[in-house]
């Protein structure tokens, strides 16, 4: 059974940015996912690598070059990636802890991917259901 799996930033910066400590891992871990089947990243994610790559032709090629599908946000996804946020503040979640990230979640769980992500724990907090795979679930 092929899986989608949706990238988080963290993972391709560790990938595209200088290197580190967790390139290696998630370099690994966006291989095993293509021998899974598909990899996706959002607007959400091309917006949050603008930053990192000079131009948007070189990120589109650098996205092309993993045959990454680029999908954007189901509005059903940016319902449960508010709903879910304000859970979070309500909850004592402080204000640094932006929306991008609930957005990612959210957008994994409404599409059915796996997400591929450094910072599982987040994830799991609010969104309890997601397949993740992470350093601490692929190590």
């Amino acid at each position: 059974m092929k899986i989608s799996t949706l990238i988080d930033t963290n993972v391709l910066i560790d990938v595209w940015g200088p290197a580190g400590k967790e390139t290696k891992w998630s370099a690994s871990a966006i291989t095993a996912c293509r021998r899974d089947g598909t990899l996706v990243i959002n607007t959400i994610v091309w917006s949050e690598l603008a930053p990192l790559i000079a131009t948007e032709p070189a990120l589109r090629k650098a996205v092309e070059t993993l045959k990454m599908d680029r999908e954007l946000l189901p509005w059903e996804a940016a319902f449960l990636a508010g709903v879910t946020h304000s859970r979070y503040r309500r909850a004592g979640g402080v204000r640094e802890r932006t929306l991008p990230d609930f957005f990612i979640g959210a957008h994994a769980v409404v599409a059915g991917h796996r997400l591929l992500t450094r910072d599982a724990a987040r994830y799991r907090s609010y969104f309890p259901d997601l397949d993740i795979m992470s350093p601490e679930t692929y190590p």
